[in-house]
């Protein structure tokens, strides 16, 4: 009963957390409304768009969770709205008003409806209703503190994460809606004679990925695993942050942003046609029939994979290649000729002069869309590896603070206000100490994991040292950013570590600093870090805000 009664405070708690983030969120879309009102045709109202349909996406997710139907409702209409103007590439300028309208009065919409949660009906199913959140997990773990656990978890990590205790009341909520991944433990004390197959046979029928948990962790286990379709293996006991970890990279994978291909070639209808082929496969495509206007063209559109024909008039495309190489920050764009040429030693030729790889007219459709995705994949993988840190896979310490520097300048020509965060775990020492530099790293991850859910798109993030962390909220005011951040420091600390069978939590401090239209990124930072060090005097576990910033 006791276990009962602190999970329903945990669920009470997240509900309120909730609540206390719809006064920042609302106001926030409300702003965001009257910008795309006010912004001029073109490219500035379609990146306020873009905006506000993500505020919508994460607002519609979560709202129905929490008792706010009307509202979640609401946001999901509007939220459609927004995705088929984007889709379309145009806004109707007559049905805008309507739109921004109904944005501007979405705070009526913010007051509960009474949720009722029988937490003892968790046994056989969710008690909770589940939110239409784009990442929807399904767990099916017959241990009940286990099971309870790995769904709090993952919704403090922001996903919409349902528990089931038994397959029967798992088949049931799969047959009334979606989800994206199956959590599955295979070693289920019930009745099915072979849990992987069992997870196999769900795959098929309701197009899952599956994650698997064991007890067995043999290579023989694992080699069942892949051959059922498993994305994921993580041996019991679950350590929960790996399983969050494992759960982002997956949707990473299936979320991220299009790969971009510019194409340059100046027979204009053959590039369309390149284009079209390509765009029917996720891709994002831009054509430039001018190749004088190449480079300007890379800079602007910062393609993953630049397809370049070899014979155009003037130069070839060896020479605008080598052009290309000229510029540093374009070393990493892989360069795929496009030609007629069959002769195997004028392709090696223009390959020596800067190209990757040589692709001959014509190509079938479905070689040239895996030639150039494959391309694009290992791209931006490099990319990413090279401005990323590999613990965390956020941004490393000079590309953070080079955003932010970038932010600041925007915030001083806008004349916005954005505030720099600088985050440190508490007596990180003592757990690499107490529990081992593994369990350490854990730690890092999960501050990384939940920063990211927590944060918007739009916001920069880094690991700037250690157990050290930098962000900058762009339109955030210093207050703003302590409400949120309060948000995720109070959610970290709820967290659960495991080590040799023991749990432990940890918590966090934040210091921050909001721009103020003259001083530089590096003497922001400097004060967010001095707000850090007011922090940590105070005792840790809080948030402070530098005294320039308040």
């Amino acid at each position: 009963m006791a276990e009962t009664d602190n999970l329903q405070q945990q669920l009470a708690l997240l509900a309120q957390l909730f609540a206390e983030r719809l006064t920042h969120d609302l106001p926030q879309i409300a702003s965001s409304a009257t910008l795309l009102q006010d912004a001029a045709p073109g490219a500035q109202r379609q990146a306020h768009l873009q905006s506000l349909r993500e505020q919508l996406h994460k607002l519609a997710g979560a709202a129905g969770t929490f008792g706010y139907a009307a509202l979640g409702q609401r946001a999901h209409a509007l939220e459609q709205q927004a995705a088929t103007w984007l889709t379309a590439g145009d806004i109707d300028s007559q049905g805008l008003p309507d739109f921004t309208q109904a944005l501007l009065t979405l705070q009526q919409l913010a007051d509960p409806q009474p949720v009722s949660a029988d937490v003892e009906a968790l046994i056989d199913g969710p008690a909770l209703a589940s939110c239409e959140s784009g990442q929807r997990i399904a767990i099916l773990e017959d241990d009940a503190q286990m099971g309870r656990s790995m769904e709090l978890t993952l919704r403090n990590f922001g996903y919409a994460a349902d528990w089931f205790a038994t397959t029967t009341a798992l088949e049931s909520a799969l047959a009334e809606r979606s989800f994206d991944v199956l959590v599955a433990d295979v070693d289920l004390g019930i009745t099915e004679p072979d849990g992987l197959e069992y997870s196999r046979a769900l795959l098929e029928r309701f197009n899952l990925s599956l994650l698997v948990i064991s007890n067995q962790a043999d290579f023989a286990t694992q080699l069942r695993a892949v051959r059922a379709g498993a994305i994921g293996f993580l041996p019991k006991p679950i350590n929960l942050p790996a399983l969050e970890n494992t759960l982002q990279r997956c949707f990473a994978r299936q979320q991220g942003e299009p790969y971009r291909i510019l194409i340059v070639d100046d027979d204009l209808e053959l590039a369309r046609h390149y284009s079209l082929v390509l765009s029917q496969n996720n891709m994002q495509v831009q054509v430039c029939n001018d190749p004088v206007t190449g480079l300007q063209a890379i800079h602007r559109f910062n393609p993953d994979v630049l397809l370049l024909d070899v014979h155009m008039p003037d130069f070839s495309g060896p020479e605008l290649a080598q052009i290309i190489r000229f510029q540093d920050e374009w070393l990493r764009i892989p360069i795929v000729y496009l030609s007629g040429e069959t002769d195997l030693s004028k392709q090696m030729s223009a390959l020596l002069h800067a190209g990757d790889d040589f692709i001959t007219k014509p190509i079938s459709d479905s070689a040239l869309v895996t030639t150039v995705f494959s391309r694009a994949q290992r791209a931006r993988l490099l990319s990413n590896a090279l401005a990323r840190d590999s613990l965390t896979g956020l941004l490393k310490h000079a590309d953070i603070k080079e955003q932010i520097s970038v932010e600041v300048e925007r915030s001083a020509r806008s004349g916005s206000h954005a505030s720099i965060v600088m985050l440190d775990i508490d007596h990180f020492k003592q757990i690499n100490d107490r529990y081992g530099h593994a369990s350490g790293d854990n730690v890092i991850r999960a501050l990384a994991n939940l920063l990211r859910q927590r944060l918007r798109r739009a916001d920069s993030l880094g690991r700037y040292g250690g157990e050290e962390f930098a962000a900058i909220l762009p339109d955030c005011t210093a207050q703003q950013a302590q409400r949120i951040i309060d948000e995720i420091r109070l959610k970290f600390s709820e967290l659960s570590f495991v080590c040799n069978g023991q749990n432990f939590n940890v918590t966090l401090s934040g210091g921050i600093a909001q721009t103020d239209h003259k001083s530089l990124g590096d003497q922001l930072l400097e004060r967010a870090d001095q707000a850090l060090y007011c922090a940590k005097h105070s005792g840790r576990n809080q948030v402070a805000i530098h005294p320039a910033s308040a």
